[in-house]
């Protein structure tokens, strides 16, 4: 009953007028984030950042979850439209959406992807309100080693789950450490690493950060590479549900896949890309006819769409309960709580109810949204695919500029968003991550502060982390991971 009394709350917050509004706006920015390829989910919540400022922080969450997964349903369009994916998550859907399409059914792949997306992200969101108390409740008992040993684990896991060079990963994310560390000392109070320059002893913003990172690399990678039209598919639609054959063959695949994918949301380092792929794997093992896969095969569209929606409400549950964002979106949206006064963890549903449980009523609303908007505007999401990328950048690279200008009124955010655009570009250029410098970047604080004060604690005795439970296990899977992400690649490149 608490549950559902603390759920009505919620509503009576989601409900307002205001609310209502930037769900919508939200949903609807994220699903054209998810059509147009290059800009993503994270770019496009890095750039919006700065416009959150003015808003009440209930609000501005509303509006960044719902570009989030909003993006989730969006990135099937243009994966079974013009075999590009919109987003990450949706690689796995090209692979049988844009066949499915070429053999005249774009209608029922559009139609699954989003009815199994609903039902799926619905799904999620209800994992997320049995889970979210009692977890938040379990985060109250966690002291400084246990969640020093959360914030290890989760980084270890972003290494061992990333793609490519697992050393790579592991750099970038050591360099977001350190480059959180610039300003004032937390502890001491004292400037380091800042070169006698002023602007610097508040630190670096994340604004700043994560607009030069994903926004300013991708334009730059998107300019460099550039089309200037995209090949969409000419072909009638037709109608947007499913036959009965097609449901019959994909109610396991949605179920499996949203199961799947929200327990894969929930851990450290994954989150709907990861899901994805998994539910394809898994749909094709069990499949009495695994050849059709790759051929226009429905639980090949079914099956990850779901995954991806469930995993983006499991994101939500170790951001919201113990603080420690589970991948780079979430990471931002720890960032604008943060930026509002407020800080993500086991205490946010008792001092904010209203941003916790409204941030989930909005799911719900969000959800039919979707639902309700994404079948009816895909003619439209076809015309603005057509629109040349040489019209669209100037527009999102003012907008970057208009954003790091505001941070703090001057140009050093401008300065900054700019060098870190650079660095971005560089990353994507020689294949390094950039998600784990951001996520070393944010975490990197709350580790410092845990392991400082972990070592008082012990008297300066490492062997602390192992004498408590919860630490010990948390410590020993990082180390575990480390291992086996790590020291494979150092072989590999011993023997070549």
């Amino acid at each position: 009953m608490d549950a559902l009394s603390n759920l009505l709350y919620g509503f009576s917050v989601g409900l307002q007028p205001v609310n209502i509004f930037f769900c919508f706006l939200g949903v609807l920015m994220g699903t054209l984030v998810g059509v147009l390829p290059g800009i993503g989910p994270v770019g496009a919540m890095s750039i919006l950042l700065p416009v959150t400022f003015r808003m009440s922080p209930v609000s501005a969450v509303i509006m960044l979850a719902g570009i989030y997964y909003g993006s989730q349903y969006g990135g099937s369009t243009t994966s079974i439209l013009v075999n590009i994916p919109g987003e990450s998550a949706s690689i796995v859907t090209c692979l049988d959406g844009y066949q499915m399409a070429k053999q005249g059914r774009a209608g029922p792949a559009l139609g699954i992807a989003a009815f199994g997306s609903f039902i799926a992200g619905t799904c999620g969101i209800v994992g997320l309100v049995i889970f979210a108390q009692p977890l938040s409740e379990f985060g109250l008992k966690f002291g400084p080693p246990e969640f020093l040993s959360v914030v290890v684990l989760g980084l270890c896991l972003v290494t061992y789950l990333s793609s490519g060079s697992k050393i790579k990963a592991l750099m970038t994310a050591i360099f977001g450490l350190i480059l959180s560390c610039i300003g004032i000392d937390q502890i001491n109070a004292s400037p380091r690493m800042t070169f006698n320059v002023m602007q610097l002893w508040d630190g670096i913003d994340i604004v700043s950060v994560a607009m030069g990172l994903f926004g300013i690399s991708e334009i730059i990678m998107n300019v460099e590479e550039a089309t200037d039209t995209t090949d969409v598919l000419k072909t009638k639609i037709g109608s947007f549900f499913p036959t009965r054959s097609d449901w019959k063959k994909s109610f396991w695949p949605i179920v499996r896949g949203t199961i799947g994918g929200f327990f894969l949301g929930v851990l450290p380092g994954s989150g709907p890309t990861i899901s994805s792929f998994g539910s394809y794997a898994v749909e094709k093992r069990l499949s009495k006819t695994p050849e059709q896969f790759g051929k226009g095969a429905v639980e090949g569209v079914a099956g990850p769409e779901s995954a991806n929606n469930a995993a983006a409400a499991g994101n939500f549950i170790p951001l919201l309960t113990l603080g420690i964002p589970p991948n780079a979106m979430m990471a931002l949206l720890f960032g604008a709580l943060l930026i509002h006064g407020m800080r993500p963890g086991p205490l946010l549903v008792k001092e904010h109810p209203d941003i916790f449980w409204g941030v989930i009523s909005s799911m719900y609303m969000g959800n039919v949204m979707l639902l309700i908007l994404n079948l009816p505007l895909i003619p439209i999401w076809v015309k603005v695919l057509k629109v040349p990328y040489r019209i669209l950048f100037p527009l999102i690279l003012l907008f970057c500029l208009i954003g790091a200008y505001s941070v703090r009124n001057d140009g050093f955010g401008v300065l900054v968003m700019l060098i870190f655009g650079i660095v971005g570009y560089l990353f994507k250029k020689f294949d390094y991550p950039g998600a784990p410098l951001l996520l070393g970047f944010i975490l990197g604080p709350l580790f410092e502060v845990n392991l400082r004060q972990s070592l008082l604690l012990s008297k300066g005795s490492f062997l602390f982390f192992f004498s408590r439970p919860i630490s010990a296990v948390g410590v020993s899977l990082a180390i575990i991971l480390f291992a086996a992400s790590i020291l494979p690649e150092i072989f590999k490149s011993k023997k070549a």
